[in-house]
């Protein structure tokens, strides 16, 4: 099963961004993201905002297994 939540987490680490940035880029609180890290789903539309933010296409996590 996928865990979304830890993907996000380690490519937002990757690229050194920190849960602050990702927050004002999804136009979220703080603790917001770090309860997202935790999800091992989340809807698609925060999911293609946090895709747009990082410039990474999680979609294509679930894509692989389809």
């Amino acid at each position: 099963m996928i865990h979304i939540g830890k993907l996000i987490e380690e490519e937002m680490l990757r690229q050194e961004r920190t849960p602050a940035w990702l927050a004002r880029k999804i136009n979220c609180a703080r603790p917001n993201v770090y309860y997202i890290f935790k999800q091992d789903s989340i809807n698609t539309d925060l999911l293609l905002k946090i895709s747009q933010a990082l410039g990474h296409d999680f979609f294509r996590y679930y894509s692989e297994i389809i």
